[in-house]
């Protein structure tokens, strides 16, 4: 196929062949198919409206770059990945499923002859345990990445590693309104970048601050009738969550039936049909109430008018406790943006934002990636079950904190997901069901234990939004009675309903369209769970304490203590306080596990508890002890009695340090166990004196030097946690001179002499080199400061060349090599070639090998 031409021709039949209304993104797909066709990777930047949703995958299919295989279309969000395949089918005159369909998560319109399937990131995730090379698929074609959403982010690094190892052939698509490109196009190897300018109407943006004292469903709804009063198109209000949307609701439902305006809300959790309506231009005017699902992906036809509270609920993941929290924040100004740029689709259109213009500058540019900030278990748990066992290594876009990711691994072994850092028979089951690690952990345990239709009610209230009215509908609030599980009480609401259609109950109404996705939620997960789980089951004694138990599996590190009899305040595995808030009535249990939990504040407030017996603990992680401990939370030794789940107290008694040597000795076993807490920091001296030592000991074994493993530091513990009693005592303890001490004078001699701290260069400078273990050295230098030096620099009595990053002026390395000879004869002269009109201030001569070597810029003189 002729590349340079491909785009030019498939666009003439691409235009002839389809009778749609032209829109921006036509201009710039010539240019993305031979973008796509010479590299295999493109992104696109187009802004809201241009059409890259509904017509880049249609586009690879007809120009016959997808060959035989599908398309994928990744969409962020169930109800963006229906809405485009429904659009995409209408363009091409087809039945939806048949050329075009989409996959969710439960609802599937797809067939064999379909060519493009849109997909939420993790349809495709279960798509790779199952075709690991994705040998079905052509393309892959992500939307609106710019969300960032952390299975989104998975996906991508999936993909690219499959087109890397074994599919160069598979193309992939990135496309955004507001994505930074440049880091994304590196990611994929230095792919093109094609943007299309789009076709926006001006929007009329209006900042009307919402008053302190009112509330926000009041303050919108003042918003929307005032500038309805001014316009004559639809309308899309963006509202932070359904509680929000159902309130606004009540505040306009007067203002609507008067004006005959239709009010129609518009969330993911919605079923298709209502979500059409919505999305679909109706015969009078209508008011769209919205979560962010509207910002990006999808079109609500007829809007000129967007009234955008600025705010939206999103995940943060804090590390220290453990869990996610839900918090409501101010979007970022591209969110913004775009939600403003849904009112000049078609026509110039007017935006009311109920915030100040002082203030817009002040959000942030970008929504912070998931990767960033929520809990990582299920993406762990997909990477492990892909067989990428290591999680640190995997090549993402961006990498996750540390520390999440082993409160990740840490998760999945308590859920019995883990045997090491290998997947359990558990562990592959609940890779292959589509929730979160614990909902799934949850029906494996309601299976074994012969109650799966309860344990996939209860799945499916803990995955699916809260079913029960809040607000205005709702009536006064109700105090809950007491009870032995909010969840329990919660099942037997929706067991109720599904068995008589009752709406009301001890517990509130339930919302009829919630109370139906839960049950059909339930329905598709016992389905599920039927088809993957394989073990055997236990003979169901009492269903009410096999449900408890089963919800204990599912979250065995959330269970807590009560501080005293009917005290609402408790202390959570990992020693976090908590509080039983007003929606919970477990208030008589002495151990209760915290199922629905917010982190926020000094104690996290425990919405949904239920109550566990000590007998359903398992015997293995109950530890009875009578000396001197360690005390692990605190850092230090304590003298207790005491019986333990895991680092929770069940039985406690203070007792007394007196035994000096024994103090030594459990120290001293606690700080070896937990050496990185000990240890100096690597960057200190201490710290970069051990691995310098440990690196020539591997280099140069005739000096028989210390190890400094855990035997040599363990000889050194004991006397060293003599007098002291706590982890911080020793780390800042006097770490460097008792390593020293360990070494002779000669030994230490030879160490500043074949493994130096830092190495003197041509340009005067002494530059820090950076040791690693199993690696050579490292030294990073601007290739000015080099002239004039002929030979890598070696250490170890010449045995060990050092690895050299030769940095531009801007210190980002251009090279790296450990052979300087080599690069000075043919990688400089390209080097020179590249840098020197990008800093001509900086020395650039034709032989290296005799220029003088320089610290910074010429002088001007020179």
């Amino acid at each position: 196929m002729d590349t340079a031409n491909l785009g030019t021709r498939f666009a003439a039949r691409y235009q002839s062949d389809m009778a749609r209304d032209r829109l921006p993104i036509d201009d710039v797909i010539p240019d993305l198919l031979n973008a796509l066709k010479q590299s295999g990777a493109v992104v696109l930047r187009a802004p809201t409206g241009a059409g890259k949703t509904t017509r880049v995958p249609p586009a690879i299919v007809e120009s016959g770059l997808a060959g035989a295989g599908q398309v994928l279309l990744l969409e962020p969000r169930r109800v963006a990945a229906r809405a485009a395949a429904r659009r995409m089918a209408v363009e091409h005159g087809s039945a939806l499923g048949d050329v075009y369909g989409y996959h969710v998560r439960f609802d599937r319109k797809a067939g064999p002859r379909t060519r493009a399937v849109a997909v939420t990131p993790g349809i495709l995730l279960r798509m790779l345990h199952d075709d690991p090379f994705l040998e079905r698929i052509s393309a892959v074609v992500f939307d609106e990445f710019h969300e960032r959403g952390l299975e989104a982010d998975l996906a991508l690094g999936m993909v690219r590693l499959v087109r890397q190892t074994v599919r160069p052939d598979l193309q992939v698509v990135v496309m955004s309104a507001t994505i930074d490109a440049d880091p994304v196009a590196a990611y994929l190897g230095d792919c093109r970048v094609v943007t299309s300018e789009g076709r926006t109407f001006p929007v009329d943006i209006r900042y009307r601050p919402r008053r302190p004292e009112a509330p926000w469903p009041v303050a919108t709804a003042a918003a929307v009738r005032t500038v309805l009063d001014e316009t004559d198109g639809d309308a899309l209000v963006f509202l932070p969550g359904l509680r929000e949307i159902r309130q606004t609701t009540a505040e306009l439902e007067g203002f609507a039936r008067d004006q005959n305006i239709a009010l129609l809300p518009l969330h993911g959790d919605l079923p298709p049909e209502q979500q059409d309506r919505a999305l679909q231009k109706l015969d009078r005017r209508k008011i769209v109430l919205a979560t962010n699902v509207a910002e990006t992906s999808v079109t609500v036809d007829g809007v000129t008018v967007v009234v955008d509270t600025g705010l939206a609920r999103v995940m943060e993941f804090d590390a220290g406790v453990g869990m996610d929290r839900l918090r409501l924040v101010p979007i970022a100004r591209a969110s913004a943006d775009q939600r403003a740029g849904r009112a000049g689709r078609t026509r110039p259109g007017v935006c009311v934002r109920l915030w100040d213009e002082p203030g817009h500058r002040s959000r942030p540019e970008q929504t912070e990636p998931e990767i960033r900030r929520v809990d990582l278990a299920g993406a762990v748990l997909q990477l492990l079950a892909l067989g990428e066992t290591a999680v640190e290594a995997f090549p993402w876009l961006e990498p996750p904190r540390p520390e999440a990711v082993a409160q990740a691994l840490g998760l999945l072994r308590r859920l019995d997901a883990l045997d090491g850092n290998t997947l359990t028979d558990t562990g592959r089951t609940l890779a292959r069901l589509p929730v979160h690690p614990r909902v799934g952990r949850l029906l494996v345990e309601g299976q074994r234990l012969g109650i799966p239709d309860r344990a996939a009610l209860a799945g499916a209230i803990l995955s699916e939004r809260d079913s029960f009215e809040r607000g205005v509908d709702a009536g006064p609030p109700r105090a809950p009675a007491p009870t032995v599980s909010d969840v329990l009480d919660r099942v037997e609401a929706l067991e109720a309903f599904d068995s008589s259609g009752r709406l009301d109950g001890p517990l509130g109404r339930l919302h009829r369209g919630g109370a139906w996705s839960v049950l059909q939620a339930r329905d598709q997960l016992r389905r599920l769970v039927r088809d993957e789980t394989t073990t055997g089951t236990v003979s169901c004694s009492n269903p009410d304490n096999d449900l408890l138990r089963a919800i204990l599996a599912a979250f065995p590190d959330r269970l807590a203590r009560r501080r005293g009899p009917n005290d609402r305040r408790a202390k959570m595995v990992g020693g976090r306080g908590v509080r039983l808030g007003p929606s919970s009535g477990v208030v008589e249990s002495d151990l209760f596990v915290c199922v629905d939990v917010d982190a926020g504040g000094v104690e996290s407030l425990v919405r949904l508890a239920s109550s566990v017996e000590r007998e359903w603990l398992p015997a293995e992680k109950l530890v009875v002890a009578n000396e001197i401990l360690f005390d692990g939370q605190a850092g230090k030794l304590v003298a207790r009695k005491q019986t333990r789940y895991e680092d929770l107290v069940i039985d406690d008694t203070a007792g007394h340090i007196g035994d000096e040597t024994r103090a030594a000795q459990v120290l001293a076993a606690a700080a070896a166990a937990r050496l990185d807490q000990v240890l100096p920091p690597a960057d200190s001296d201490a710290g970069r004196f051990r691995v310098r030592v440990r690196c020539l000991r591997g280099w140069m074994p005739a000096l028989e030097l210390p190890a400094f493993d855990d035997t040599d530091l363990g000889e050194l513990l004991e006397p060293f946690c003599r007098g002291r009693r706590s982890l911080a005592d020793l780390r800042n303890g006097p770490w460097l001179d008792a390593l020293r001490r360990m070494l002779s004078y000669q030994k230490l001699q030879a160490v500043d002499r074949e493994a130096p701290d830092s190495i003197e260069v041509p340009s005067g400078s002494h530059i820090t080199m950076q040791y690693e273990e199993g690696r050579p050295p490292i030294l990073a230098a601007r290739i000015q400061e080099l002239f004039g030096l002929t030979e890598t620099p070696r250490v170890a009595g010449g045995r060990v060349k050092v690895l050299l990053h030769l940095l531009a002026p801007n210190y980002r390395p251009q090279q790296v090599t450990d052979d300087l000879a080599s690069f000075w004869k043919n990688g400089y002269p390209l080097v020179r070639k590249e840098l020197r009109a990008r800093y001509p201030r900086h020395s650039w001569p034709d032989d290296p090998f005799t220029a003088e070597a320089i610290r910074g810029p010429r002088r001007r003189s020179e």
